[in-house]
């Protein structure tokens, strides 16, 4: 009983709440009281039954006011307003406290509030928030919901229980409600997406038998020139009748086979129709309308207006759309940050926004849809906007950006400084914001369930923030991808780009092998790198997924493209822990498993690999005939400049040209790769070139690498200091301007054939 009372506040409070809030913007007042007085009654003959006196005597002194209002006249006013509310935190908390701890509390209390009760005189009288005061004052501490005596009410902890089932009040009386363990909602779930995958290989199944019949119907036509061929030659019976008897069977069964694949192809539509209803059946079951999430925000968002000398108004659009339980679970933080600084941030005061013409009292207007598959909800306000000077000037002294990247950037490219970790715009910090913590929650929340967010905004106008998610996180759309001969799967939702390039298009640039995107050069490393499986191998055609953001983007060479499938989540057995760079899994039509990467947990190793100049070279193992004809070089520069020359220069000769920054990177380039030879600067950064080739000599297995020194020092100690490290060849920059450095290394290593 104690628990359906906790259920019954949960609902009850929630259209309290939502009339008081009506009441206060001026809703037809006869409508509200009424359901008003029918939500406080049945709270206070509901609070009656499980004996939780303290809640009756709250609900009805709130019953009281209402009645006062219906048939006196008494109008409500905003200190009426917030004392109710007051009261309905007060029946939620009462209603969490276990009876173990209640029954003594009440025995300690209940003659003090009958005094108070006594001494109501009127429903306008401030003895209602008093005794407010002193209930909750003296109710058993139940966590982070409790507040002391007489204290401001604090918005961060003002708004109501969330009810387990608020769409309970929007259908009673239609349909009779069934609690169901989520934990079984979610096992039937995952069948239910398995019977729709798997229903699909019925399709594979026709396909095969399309081309058996197309095959089949080839033999036919050969059995036809066969006859034609023999129509002129002399049989004998028992050959007539083998042949006649031939095609006579080869028809039955081509007439068979296509009677059967109409069956299977009816069977097929049949099957594919019933699992398409029964998951969308049990999906339905986990759907829930985006008000069971969104219903705490107009209370929240008007007390922390009123907190700040405010007047803001939330509006709410698409309360019924329907949302899966994990992602409307995940929404609730993030929502609460965004409208937080939208009534902090963009709301002006009263004053000011009549000074701007605008109505004293703010709108935010809260939107949640469905569009082209996925969930749109959006987050809009008509207070100041984003100042993009005042942005840049925050960019700029937090020294995350150069200033000529910063006055080059669009709006978009701007605003995403806004979601990074600890960056605020606000000067002081507050209870409320100024951590900047708020759009980084909301960032983290979309990436994790592999959604997208974008932000846009005019100054004086206000400013609009969309969150774009997946509907469910049972079901994903994936890229199937082959690496080291395995299958593995990338959500589609976290992938820029997928292309397939020449091996002639891969570029060398700063020592990464890269390509161009657009105007921009995306780094390439190999996914067999990164899972630490076999080295892969790729033809002519090298496939590429483009991941990453912004800031960081990488491009994944894959072994090949499998195509798109619609998969089937199943999260790993937990004793496995983390799985390094796999998140999930899920299976195939044809039943056989695949992972599922963890792109976040796959950028963040990338980004390891490329910090600690690990990346290997792709296809840096060529085949035999290309190693027998084109002899590769490594190019050791910190300069630019040099670097491209050099690179140019041997490059339009035929020689393979890899370049290193410094000394440093060198070194990680020659211990990994497989040069027939060096060329290194002396003066260089974290490592000089004759350290480099001190190392080079001391390494069995690069002792023999041939290495030539180029450097503008001319003079001879500096060239003598240089062959007395190790060198074979010392040459000046200075001899650039003709064939020498080309010469130098033709008689080297030799030319190419």
């Amino acid at each position: 009983m104690a628990e359906l009372f906790r259920m019954e506040v949960e609902v009850q409070s929630a259209i309290i709440t939502e009339g008081l809030l009506a009441l206060e913007h001026g809703s037809s007042e006869t409508a509200k009281l009424q359901d008003l007085m029918r939500a406080t009654h049945s709270l206070k003959g509901a609070a009656r039954i499980v004996g939780r006196n303290a809640a009756v005597q709250v609900a009805h002194a709130m019953e009281d006011c209402i009645v006062a209002a219906q048939n006196s006249g008494l109008i409500l006013s905003a200190k009426h307003i917030d004392t109710m509310l007051r009261g309905v935190d007060l029946l939620v908390r009462i209603a969490q406290v276990s009876d173990e701890q209640f029954a003594a509390w009440e025995a300690r209390t209940k003659s003090e509030i009958d005094g108070f009760l006594l001494s109501l005189s009127s429903p306008a009288s401030p003895d209602l928030d008093a005794l407010l005061g002193q209930v909750e004052a003296r109710l058993p501490i139940t966590g982070d919901t409790t507040r002391p005596s007489g204290s401001k009410i604090i918005p961060e902890s003002s708004s109501t229980a969330e009810p387990s089932e608020t769409a309970a009040r929007r259908s009673a009386g239609t349909s009779r409600m069934l609690r169901v363990n989520s934990d079984n909602l979610n096992r039937l779930l995952g069948l239910a997406g398995e019977v729709l995958v798997d229903s699909r290989w019925l399709s594979t199944f026709c396909n095969e038998m399309v081309r058996i019949k197309k095959q089949h119907q080839k033999l036919l036509n050969t059995l036809e020139l066969l006859s034609d061929s023999l129509a002129h030659v002399e049989l004998d019976k028992r050959s007539v009748g083998y042949l006649t008897e031939l095609r006579s069977r080869a028809t039955g069964i081509q007439r068979a086979v296509g009677e059967d694949l109409d069956a299977i192809e009816r069977f097929d539509r049949r099957l594919g129709s019933l699992s398409t209803r029964i998951y969308q059946g049990v999906l339905d079951c986990r759907m829930r309308p985006f008000l069971d999430c969104a219903h705490v925000f107009p209370r929240m968002v008007r007390d922390l207006g009123n907190s700040l000398g405010k007047s803001v108004k939330l509006e709410i659009t698409g309360e019924s759309t329907p949302v899966d339980r994990d992602i409307l679970d995940k929404l609730k933080a993030p929502l609460d940050h965004i409208l937080r600084n939208a009534v902090d941030h963009a709301i002006e005061a009263p004053a000011e926004r009549v000074r701007l013409g605008k109505h004293e009292q703010g709108n935010i207007q809260l939107v949640a849809r469905h569009s082209a598959g996925m969930l749109l909800v959006t987050v809009s306000d008509d207070g100041y906007g984003i100042n993009g000077d005042e942005l840049r000037q925050a960019v700029l002294e937090k020294k995350l950006a150069a200033s000529e990247m910063i006055s080059s950037m669009s709006e978009a490219e701007l605003f995403e400084f806004l979601f990074l970790p600890g960056f605020t715009l606000k000067k002081a910090v507050s209870e409320i914001s100024g951590r900047g913590v708020g759009l980084d929650v909301v960032k983290n929340m979309v990436k994790e369930i592999g959604g997208s967010v974008r932000i846009t905004s005019q100054a004086g106008q206000g400013t609009r923030l969309q969150l774009e998610l997946p509907l469910t996180l049972s079901v994903m759309r994936a890229i199937l991808v082959e690496v080291s001969g395995e299958p593995f799967a990338l959500p589609l939702a976290r992938l820029d780009k997928a292309v397939a390039l020449a091996k002639e298009q891969i570029q060398s640039v700063e020592g990464r092998q890269c390509f161009a995107l657009g105007e921009q050069y995306i780094g390439l490393i190999s996914a067999s790198q990164v899972l630490e499986l076999e080295e892969s191998r790729h033809g002519d055609e090298v496939a590429i997924i483009v991941i990453g953001d912004k800031t960081a983007r990488y491009g994944l060479v894959v072994d090949r493209f499998l195509g798109e499938q619609q998969l089937v989540v199943r999260p790993l057995d937990p004793r496995l822990g983390k799985v390094p760079n796999i998140s999930a899994a899920a299976l195939m039509p044809n039943g056989s498993p695949i992972l599922i990467i963890d792109v976040d947990d796959l950028l963040r190793n990338i980004e390891n690999l490329t910090a600690g100049h690990r990346v290997s070279q792709i296809n840096r193992s060529d085949s035999a005939e290309i190693a027998q004809t084109r002899k590769r070089i490594l190019v050791i520069d910190d300069s630019l400049t040099v670097r491209e020359l050099e690179r140019k220069l041997l490059g339009n000769r035929g020689y393979i040209v890899d370049v290193a920054v410094d000394g440093l990177d060198g070194w990680n380039a020659v211990r990994s790769g497989n040069y027939d030879l060096v060329l290194t600067d002396v003066d260089m950064p974290r490592l000089d070139g004759v350290e480099l080739l001190k190392l080079i000599r001391k390494d069995s297995r690069l002792k023999s690498l041939p290495v030539m020194i180029v450097s503008y020092k001319d003079r001879e100690e500096d060239r003598q200091r240089g062959l007395e490290a190790g060198a074979d060849y010392y040459l000046t920059k200075g001899s650039f301007h003709d064939e020498t450095l080309v010469r130098a290394v033709s008689d080297m290593i030799g030319g190419i054939n």
